[in-house]
């Protein structure tokens, strides 16, 4: 009986053993699985042009594109795809065109604050023109440095004699014309100390005769600004003539009628030496 139970007690201790030896061989040495999780990738993701970028345009997150190349083949000159190149590279000028999934280098760009940068992205024979906008007239806080607008003038005629539809018009005075800044924003959201701010100041990419115009408009009315769709094709730069006139009487109805009494106009008519006749019309 004795010699029975030692019998299976050993082949009980020698299938434990067997079982033990076999979960061993079959985990990688510590070595190797440290050296397995530290192991590099073989790719990095650099920055790219998410579509194709025209000369002189301010970046915009929607610009920035990513894309996997060889470790191997990341020089000093390529820039990784982090969250503070993308923040550095936001409001950024291009001094070059770029074709979609085209890599983006720094010598390819201007930063704002760099000395001449404003003058860098005016287009040749433009200028940066400054007019003043409220939290209203300047879309809310909605526009920001790049985006296209047209600017609207609102006037008010003093003359009180007028019809009541011919008192307040509005006109067209530029269409298509580029923002460049915000206040002293080049960049979107860049506000001093990092605050929201109403929007005192909007610069203008025009050209010397709209300069002009717009600082006509300035002094007779009420300036405001109207994004454009980004889908919209941009025109060519060069003048913009004033556009059709909008009345009050075209907007609201009950304007569009003089609501002044007629005056009672009567002819006296003297047949020879008889009484006159009076006609009324």
């Amino acid at each position: 009986m004795f010699l029975r139970v030692m019998f299976f007690a050993l082949m009980a201790l020698g299938l434990v053993g067997f079982g033990t030896v076999a979960w061993i061989s079959s985990r990688p040495p510590a070595a190797e699985a440290a050296g397995a999780a530290a192991a590099p990738s073989q790719t990095l993701a650099v920055i790219t042009a998410a579509r194709v970028i025209h000369a002189g345009s301010l970046l915009r997150s929607e610009d920035l594109g990513s894309t996997e190349v060889p470790r191997a083949e990341v020089g000093p000159g390529t820039m990784l795809d982090t969250p503070q190149v993308r923040r550095e590279l936001s409001g950024a000028m291009v001094r070059r065109g770029f074709s979609a999934g085209e890599l983006i280098r720094p010598a390819d760009v201007m930063h704002p604050g760099d000395h001449g940068f404003l003058a860098a992205v005016l287009m040749p024979g433009m200028r940066a023109l400054t007019v003043g906008v409220d939290a209203i007239t300047g879309t809310a806080g909605l526009i920001w440095p790049g985006d296209r607008v047209d600017l609207i003038l609102t006037q008010v005629m003093p003359d009180n004699a007028a019809p009541l539809g011919r008192r307040v018009f509005a006109e067209t005075v530029l269409t298509d014309v580029r923002v460049i800044a915000i206040d002293q924003q080049l960049v979107q959201g860049a506000s001093p100390g990092g605050s929201e701010q109403t929007a005192r100041t909007v610069t203008l990419e025009v050209n010397s005769d709209q300069a002009e115009r717009v600082s006509v408009a300035m002094r007779l009315g009420r300036l405001s600004l109207a994004v454009r769709s980004a889908d919209i094709a941009h025109q060519p730069p060069g003048p913009r003539l004033w556009t059709g006139t909008v009345w009050a009487s075209d907007v609201s109805a009950a304007l569009g009628h003089d609501t002044t009494t007629n005056a009672d106009h009567s002819v006296h008519v003297f047949p020879g030496a008889a009484d006159s006749k009076e006609f009324h019309f």
